[in-house]
Formats: C-alpha cells, structure tokens, sequence
C-alpha cells in the first residue's frame, strides 16, 4: 500500500454505487508519523456492505499513532459509527492509538454512544411455564432415584457377597483395619453416649414423676425409664448418635479417598475397595453398637435411679427389686437386635455415600450429609417397624 491510498469497495460495488455523489470511501496518508485516514461520503446502514470491505481492507503501516477525519462525511449513522469504531479497535490491536477529527457534535454524540453500548450483557434464559418446570423436576427426581436406588442394589450385592467369601475363608479378614474401626466407632463414642442417656434417663424419671405423683403411683416410673430406655430410647439415642459421628466420618473418609484417586488405584492393583473399606467398617459397627447399646441402657437406667433417689426418695435397692418384678429380659433383647439392623443402615448409607462421591468438593460435602440425613432417617423407619412387628407377634 502506498503512501497515500484509498480504500473502496469491489468493482461491482463501485459500478452500483456510481449512481450516487455520496459513494462511501477512506482515502489513507500515511506521509507523516501519524496515519491518517479520512473517512468520505455516507457512512449509512444502506452501504452496509460497501462499509464493511472498506474496514476490513485498512491495513496498519509504521505509525504509531492514527487519526480518523470525519470532517468530509456527508452522512453518519449508528451502523457507520460502529464500523468506525471496529476500525478504531482494530488498530487499537496493532498498538496504534487511535483520535477522532469531528466535524460537529452530533458525528462526536453518535460514536461516544456506541462505544458506551458496546458492553456485553447477561442474558437471562427464558423463564419456563410452571407446570413444565414442576412436570421436569419430578422427572429428574425419578430417574435420580430409580438410578441410585440400582446402584444400591449392586452396592448390597458385592458386600453380602463379599462377606459370604470372608466367612468362608477367615484369612481374608483384615484385622487391623477391623480392630481400628472398632476403636474409633465404639471405644471413642462411649463419653458423648453415656452422657446423653444418663440424662435422658433422668429426664424420664423427673418428668414422669410429676404426673404419677397426681395419682400416688410413683413407683411407676421405674416401669417407665426401664422399659422406656431398654427397649426404645437405649438403641434408638445411641444409634442417632453414632451416624451423626460415625457415619458422616465413613462418608467423608472414603470420598476423600475417591477425590484422591486412592479407590481407582486400589482397583488398578486388583484390590477390592469393598474388602479393604467397607467390610471393616461394616463389621465393626455391627458388633459394637449392640455393646453400645447396652453400655446407653445402663447408663440411662442409672440416671433414672438417681433421679428417682433424689426426687421420689425412692432408694436404689427400691429400684433393683421394681426392675427385678418386672420381665425386662424380652426388652434388652429387643434393642439389641434392633441395633444390629440399625448398624447396618448406617454403615452401608455411609460408605455408599462415600463411593458415591463424584471427585469434588462440594460433591463430598453433599454425600456426606446425605449419609447423616438418610441413616437418621431410617434409623427411625426401622425402629418404628420393629416397635408394631414386635408388639404383633406379643413381645
């Protein structure tokens, strides 16, 4: 391109745009340290196309700087002023800075408005029909539900047949991980456990006391906090208490894992992650919430004796023989099975949760809540099945 050129559209452009004086054009001087380019006839949206192929066909020279005289223009429109300022950014991009010359304030309004325009915006997707949108959250919730409750399926069905394989071949248990379980499910939960059911059993005894009081039956209230705390609040507090710590802790811990890649490669190398993280976990929880269990019992009962002893001057002997009158052998057995069915809830929720995780953060999050929300849940679902099944068959 020489020194001073002029940029125009096409040949056939040009034969069409003949017919007018006003012809768009773009005549370049490049003689001096500042480019310039001086933009002349009707930069309107009827020379659209004409506009375009002159833009696109300025290119930059050695200069630095450019100035765009709009003085001769015979015409401008918002459609012109946008191709100006394409042209401005285009040469912007070739580390030019760019001045406009204007020849009244109206060209100078025109293009200070489009350059103000030019910001993108949010777009706000449309909002769909409420009863589409209801019609597709359900939609979703099915197919989440039927999809996860196939995965726990499979998910029941390798650790059943998992432990049928260990218990016919013993060698395969791994003792370590199992003793540790143990330790961290049981040993560690006995302060917060034994806590909580002393003063249930206290709170059972003062409350029931106020109303026996009324009729001289105080006595009752053994009946009330052994029975009460035997056969439902013993397991029930214990079993709530323990999938808050321990199942949300089997969740966190094995999506931990799944979010490190320690599942895939414990895979890789041909080892089951049912075998080396869910059967320990599995079998420690069902063998020691049972021991829990009974560990919430007494101590629920001991903390009905002494409030009892305190505020109904019923002596601890007094309380002993009421227990010993009534058939509350059937009532501990009856926790203790419930606590075993609780225990496996609670376990296999909470590493299914876990495997489940989908490698994220607020994956892991997710999955660790659900695993507390749904071993509550049917913790509860469980126990108030077995309180009609057991009141059927006469227990």
């Amino acid at each position: 391109m020489s020194s001073m050129d002029r940029v125009a559209p096409s040949a056939e452009n040009q034969d069409h745009d003949r017919l007018s004086a006003d012809r768009p054009g773009l005549d370049l001087d490049g003689r001096g340290d500042v480019l310039r380019l001086v933009a002349c006839g009707r930069w309107v949206i009827a020379q659209a196309n004409a506009l375009e192929e002159i833009v696109a066909g300025v290119k930059p020279m050695t200069q630095s700087k450019a100035e765009i005289d709009l003085t001769a223009l015979t015409g401008l429109d918002t459609v012109g002023a946008w191709l100006l300022y394409r042209l401005q950014t285009q040469l912007e991009k070739d580390e030019i800075t760019v001045d406009f010359r204007f020849r009244d304030e109206r060209q100078k309004r025109i293009l200070a408005q489009i350059i103000k325009s030019n910001v993108a915006c949010d777009i706000e997707p449309p909002e769909e029909p409420g009863l589409l949108k209801l019609i597709e959250e359900i939609g979703l919730a099915t197919v989440s539900l039927v999809t996860n409750f196939g995965a726990l399926l499979s998910f029941l069905g390798n650790v059943f047949a998992r432990i049928l394989d260990s218990i016919l071949n013993p060698s395969r248990i791994r003792l370590n991980p199992l003793v540790h379980q143990m330790e961290v499910v049981g040993l560690r939960s006995l302060p917060i456990v034994g806590l909580i059911s002393f003063l249930i059993g206290a709170v059972i005894v003062n409350q029931g006391a106020v109303q026996l009081r009324q009729f001289g039956a105080e006595i009752l209230v053994v009946d009330m906090v052994s029975i009460g705390v035997l056969r439902e609040l013993g397991v029930l507090l214990t079993s709530i208490i323990v999938a808050g710590r321990s199942g949300s802790a089997f969740a966190a811990q094995i999506g931990s894992m799944v979010m490190r890649e320690e599942v895939a490669a414990l895979k890789t190398l041909g080892i089951s992650p049912i075998d080396v993280l869910v059967l320990p976990r599995f079998v420690a929880m069902a063998l020691v919430l049972p021991l829990l269990t009974f560990f919430a019992d007494v101590m629920g009962l001991l903390g009905g004796g002494l409030m009892a002893w305190v505020t109904l001057d019923i002596a601890p002997f007094q309380f002993l023989n009421r227990m010993g009158d009534l058939s509350l052998l059937s009532e501990l057995y009856i926790g203790l099975i419930k606590s075993v069915f609780f225990a496996g809830v609670i376990s296999i929720s909470g590493c299914f949760q876990g495997l489940s995780a989908k490698g994220t953060a607020e994956s892991l999050g997710q999955n660790t809540t659900t695993a507390v929300v749904e071993s509550i849940f049917l913790v509860i679902v469980l126990d108030a099945f077995f309180a009609i099944f057991f009141t059927t068959i006469g227990w």
